[in-house]
């Protein structure tokens, strides 16, 4: 089988229509990059597409990679591995989940995923995970499994990042501003390196810490570019009522899904910057909705515990 002909689509372009876009004189579309398929969508069929080539063509049957318990990336190499023919390992953070791994598969829906697609797990202490790029760990896991090509957390790497340059077309090049979430920089350094001298980048990190400018001009040399870290609600994975409450309302108004971890938190910045006259009048703005909608029933699970709303989906 040809890489993912099976079921590549092309993402559109949805334009969204709201009073405070209205208000503000400027136009905002979705780039649709969840349809690209339910398990592999968005960013994570980009940053797979040219790795899953690369380990055909050096003749590896089997990828490594890593990833904590509800890793979008982890439950789509799952998933693409399984439609191309090569076995997937997953190291997975957290020794404890394989305590009883029935009862983890049973309360987490990523994993099951992937353990459906046929990935084999390793669960290893957050200190050994912590070890994950150095070599005398990469070592053990060859005496472990055999040869494997690696990818790395979250999925960048050169090969991800040239993936993630086809996100844009020339079918984009009338924007002024792109939008994109941001998680380890590979899908905001494809997007800069592929934008059009007229653009501004704009990334919203799904992290605090300020430490991703540092990754992504490893992958770029352009300056059209910009993080807003205003959005994060408190770092990766965490969300409150507010958050909630605004993904609920865009898929009632838009009939669009947005996930809690990325998108969601880009959109809710989005519109807040255009309701406080951050762009100005006649701009036109492309969001990208980079997927990862499989978290959440996971995040569900978390918030009922909580006793949160849950995201409608």
């Amino acid at each position: 089988m040809s890489l993912f002909s099976s079921f590549l689509a092309e993402s559109k372009n949805g334009e969204i229509t709201h009073t405070i876009l209205k208000n503000a004189s400027v136009s905002l579309c979705i780039k649709r990059e969840d349809l690209i398929h339910r398990e592999v969508s968005g960013n994570k069929f980009r940053k797979l597409k040219y790795n899953i080539k690369e380990a055909k063509k050096q003749g590896f049957d089997r990828i490594l990679t890593f990833g904590g318990a509800y890793s979008n990336h982890i439950a789509a190499t799952a998933a693409a591995g399984n439609i191309v023919g090569l076995q997937t390992i997953g190291i997975i953070r957290g020794d404890e989940l394989g305590n009883d791994i029935a009862k983890t598969l049973e309360s987490n829906d990523t994993l099951r995923l992937a353990s459906d697609n046929g990935m084999q797990f390793k669960f290893v202490t957050r200190t050994q995970y912590r070890e994950k790029n150095s070599q005398s760990f990469l070592s053990r896991l060859k005496n472990e499994f055999g040869s494997f090509y690696c990818i790395p957390e979250g999925g960048t790497n050169k090969l991800a990042v040239r993936g993630c340059g086809e996100i844009l077309t020339t079918t984009d090049m009338d924007f002024d501003i792109i939008c994109c979430p941001v998680g380890t920089g590979g899908t905001i350094a494809g997007i800069i390196n592929s934008s059009y001298k007229n653009q501004k980048i704009l990334g919203f990190p799904a992290l605090k810490g300020g430490f991703l400018s540092k990754e992504i001009v490893q992958y770029t040399k352009n300056l059209n570019w910009e993080l807003i870290e205003n959005y994060n609600f408190g770092g990766y994975g965490k969300i409150n009522q507010e958050l909630i409450e605004f993904i609920n309302t865009f898929r009632d108004e838009h009939n669009i899904i947005l996930d809690p971890v990325y998108t969601g938190k880009m959109m809710y910045g989005v519109f807040d910057m255009i309701r406080n006259g951050y762009f100005m009048k006649n701009t036109r703005i492309l969001a990208i909705h980079t997927g990862g909608l499989q978290g959440i029933t996971g995040m569900n699970r978390r918030l009922l515990k909580q006793k949160l709303p849950l995201i409608k989906i």
